[in-house]
């Protein structure tokens, strides 16, 4: 299992890309709407991996 530190550095490298994928896909809307829906899946599914992450810092913090 990776460290509590690892995992916080997973954290915020999803959380940064969540970012710059939702800025590309508010670019692209208008130029390319399948290529903007496809950079939002993606999003969305890093967002989901966050929500498990997030869950499981907490859960190791609690735990130490």
């Amino acid at each position: 299992m990776p460290s509590l530190a690892q995992m916080n550095g997973s954290l915020h490298i999803h959380q940064f890309y969540i970012g710059k994928l939702r800025a590309k896909q508010a670019q692209l809307f208008e130029s390319d709407p399948e290529l903007a829906q496809l950079l939002d899946n993606v999003a969305e599914v890093l967002s989901e991996h966050v929500v498990t992450l997030a869950d499981e810092i907490a859960e190791l913090e609690y735990e130490q």
